[in-house]
């Protein structure tokens, strides 16, 4: 399986085994993060719709789980809460 540098763990780590979103955030996190930080951030991301009881096919919930998908894989912004 091919390997990248993770910009999350700055470690060598397995490339996932697709795209995650067909668009240009998807190409960076495919080129970018590990296959192990996408599996952390997945679980942070259900953590997340459990908590704030978000319904992920709404606008403003997308949204919220973009800006933290952001902060948590890339470090940008800070974490975020739902208003």
């Amino acid at each position: 399986m091919a390997t990248i540098h993770c910009a999350r763990c700055g470690l060598e780590g397995e490339r996932q085994a697709f795209k995650p979103f067909p668009n240009d955030l998807g190409q960076r996190v495919y080129d970018t993060i590990c296959k192990a930080c996408w599996a952390e951030w997945l679980k942070t991301q259900q953590q997340l719709i459990n908590h704030y009881a978000l319904v992920p096919h709404q606008a403003k919930s997308r949204e919220f789980l973009l800006r933290n998908m952001g902060q948590f894989l890339f470090g940008t912004g800070a974490p975020d809460q739902i208003a």
